[in-house]
């Protein structure tokens, strides 16, 4: 396996890789959200207690799960690079920080905008609301240290250990509705055994998922090969590269 790997770590080959793989990912993340927001917004049943409000959990959940999903990656990805020294595995943490702000802010917007007709309130300091907005904020350090510092090497690790401190969140967040008295529902679709919805609307949310993920892997491909380029844009690799592009327009 590790000879297999092994290749992936010189960045020429990286970059090459993600270039094969973002095409693809952004095609079936396409078909996938096409077909999932449809089933979900047009055919899927409403809540017999929420009506149609309650379709917002078709970007509002699979947002939620992407923002500690990629926030787990990355403090992977700054362990790697902490102690194995792996260049491109802070490349890689730094690609994935703004992506998963993205998502964590899209998880706050949409449940507020769930929340105001269910709560009666835009915000409210509930346990899983106020863990998930540390979350945000978690990455936003991540990011600002990143770009804090002129040295690649101390950013990083810098905001590796930032990274890796914070994930004593994402238990917190996952089981704060378990631990506290929280208006925020239970587990749906995350807990062990069946999901706690009728397949009619679970199958849309499970495409929207995938759909969701895809374009993540997709984004993360582009932002990686942007990492790659900037870190290494005195190599002779990367100069002929912009030579030929150059002579392609």
């Amino acid at each position: 396996m590790w000879k297999w790997l092994h290749p992936y770590a010189n960045p020429e080959v990286s970059y090459h890789f993600c270039g094969k793989l973002q095409p693809w990912f952004f095609r079936l993340s396409f078909l996938f959200l096409a077909i999932g927001l449809v089933w979900a917004l047009a055919y899927a049943p409403a809540d017999y207690q929420q009506g149609d409000s309650f379709r917002i959990f078709y970007i509002h959940v699979p947002a939620a799960i992407l923002s500690m999903g990629i926030y787990f990656a990355m403090a992977v990805a700054a362990l790697s690079s902490l102690v194995w020294q792996l260049k491109l595995a802070d490349a890689s943490a730094a690609a994935l920080a703004p992506i998963g702000a993205v998502f964590a802010a899209i998880a706050l917007i949409t449940g507020a905008a769930w929340g105001k007709p269910m709560w009666g309130t835009w915000w409210i300091w509930d346990a899983r609301l106020t863990s998930e907005l540390i979350l945000l904020f978690l990455y936003l350090g991540v990011i600002a240290l990143h770009n804090a510092f002129e040295d690649k090497n101390l950013a990083g690790k810098a905001a590796g250990i930032l990274a890796l401190v914070g994930v004593i969140n994402l238990p917190i967040i996952h089981y704060s509705v378990e631990w506290w008295n929280t208006l925020h529902q239970g587990a749906t679709v995350t807990k062990l055994g069946a999901p706690s919805m009728a397949s009619s609307m679970y199958w849309p949310f499970l495409i929207c998922f995938v759909g969701f993920s895809l374009l993540t892997g997709a984004i993360a491909c582009q932002r990686f090969r942007t990492e790659i380029l900037a870190r290494n844009s005195m190599r002779p690799w990367v100069r002929n590269l912009a030579i030929a592009q150059t002579q392609g327009s």
